[in-house]
């Protein structure tokens, strides 16, 4: 009996071990099925994701863009349909001299409505048209103008190309110029004296960013008109080549203008960056005294954003060479065209968020400007000299309402023309 129990002892143990064999093989056949199962659930949500971020990618292709290397931030926009969508911004102001109350003025300074619209992934379509101070006619002062109307296709995500009636890469204005995008009820002077934001010619452009932070932009573009230097109007004094930009308008094509642009944003809140147009302007006119003349422009500008702080400087200077014989044909003329004029600002603000979207941001900036630092061409009889060199303060608070729908206040004081001491009041908003 006893051997009999010894016998069946091994084969016991035989047994237990070929049925824990068997469940172990069952439970691993059991947890295979079930991996093959999960994974094959797991690559279906992949898919999924691929194609939503799929998705988003085409959304964001087809959101506004502005900057030259980059896109202009809009906050939101409304579609129209796949692919399309609409934006608008607007900019309503107040101004109260401070000498002479009798001055004061209400201007809907402009009114910009525009579209974008997405062929596929790499081409798009971008168009604005633009109301400045509300009417137009053949009596009122207003103006209706495309600002901007071209074709942009992507080669790859860092590299692309424009064609049409492009923004030129200048300062931080020129291209970002929506209300909301700076403090003060107008922009800085001169940003729009020195540099004639906005400044947009037609023609072709490249562009790309890279990974390390460097964006960059150049291109070929219809230019400056020296023949429509009218030296009997104060214009010129105000902004010398805003009288000269041609816009796209029937725009004279015989010399041809280059530009170029390059920004560094390696550091978060940091961008540093210059740029420059330069171009013939006679355009080979019959009998006309200037034929070589060129104009050039260029500026250095830095942005920095620490936390709640907002500093920014821009330096851009402007030349126009070869005019000498036009200015000595100007008789008594009280304008006549600059050789060099130039001018810089530095502004500092203060970010403080309010509850919901709420945020004020008190500011102030300095500038100092000259539109005619030096002349050629002045004969006896013409009592021209350089001009002296104007300082304008400007302090004042934005309140935002939304993040793209902001109030303005600020005051403005002028060292030489104390006449244009005011204060100035805003509404304004984009999409």
């Amino acid at each position: 009996m006893h051997a009999t129990k010894n016998r069946q002892l091994p084969l016991a143990i035989a047994t237990s071990i070929a049925l824990a064999l068997a469940s172990a093989n069952a439970f691993a056949q059991s947890n295979e099925t079930q991996l093959l199962n999960r994974l094959e659930q797991l690559a279906g949500e992949l898919e999924k994701v691929k194609a939503e971020l799929k998705q988003m990618k085409q959304k964001q292709d087809a959101t506004p863009v502005l900057i030259a290397q980059a896109a202009a931030p809009v906050s939101a926009s409304s579609r129209l349909g796949e692919g399309t969508q609409l934006t608008a911004y607007g900019e309503i102001n107040y101004s109260r001299p401070r000498r002479d109350s009798s001055a004061t003025q209400a201007d809907v300074a402009r009114f910009v409505t525009g579209f974008q619209h997405s062929f596929n992934e790499k081409t798009k379509v971008v168009a604005e048209l633009e109301v400045e101070h509300a009417v137009k006619s053949s009596s009122d002062n207003g103006e209706v103008a495309v600002e901007q109307v071209f074709v942009e296709h992507r080669f790859n995500d860092s590299f692309g190309a424009r064609a049409g009636l492009f923004l030129i890469p200048l300062g931080l204005i020129n291209q970002n110029h929506e209300p909301h995008t700076f403090y003060s009820v107008n922009r800085p002077t001169v940003e729009t004296a020195i540099i004639p934001s906005t400044l947009r010619e037609a023609g072709v452009q490249l562009f790309g960013e890279q990974d390390n932070g460097i964006s960059w932009s150049t291109g070929i573009t219809t230019g400056f008109d020296l023949s429509k230097w009218d030296p009997l109007k104060v214009e010129g004094v105000e902004s010398p080549l805003r009288t000269l930009h041609q816009e796209g308008q029937l725009a004279r094509s015989k010399d041809l203008s280059f530009f170029g642009a390059l920004d560094w944003r390696g550091i978060p809140g940091l961008r540093v960056g210059a740029g420059f147009t330069t171009g013939k302007a006679g355009h080979g006119t019959k009998g006309f005294l200037a034929p070589n003349a060129r104009t050039t422009l260029a500026d250095v500008h830095v942005q920095w954003t620490p936390g709640a702080w907002d500093f920014a400087a821009v330096y851009a200077r402007g030349t126009i060479s070869g005019a000498g014989a036009l200015n000595a044909s100007f008789s008594g003329a009280p304008y006549l065209v600059p050789k060099s004029f130039d001018g810089y600002y530095a502004q500092a603000a203060y970010k403080i968020p309010l509850s919901g979207d709420y945020r004020l941001s008190p500011f102030t900036r300095i500038e100092r400007i000259n539109t005619g630092r030096s002349f050629d061409g002045v004969v006896a009889g013409q009592n021209v000299t350089a001009y002296d060199t104007e300082t304008i303060w400007t302090t004042g608070v934005s309140f935002n309402i939304a993040p793209t729908v902001v109030l303005k206040a600020d005051y403005q004081k002028y060292k030489i023309v104390k006449d244009s001491d005011r204060i100035n009041l805003g509404l304004g908003f984009s999409f």
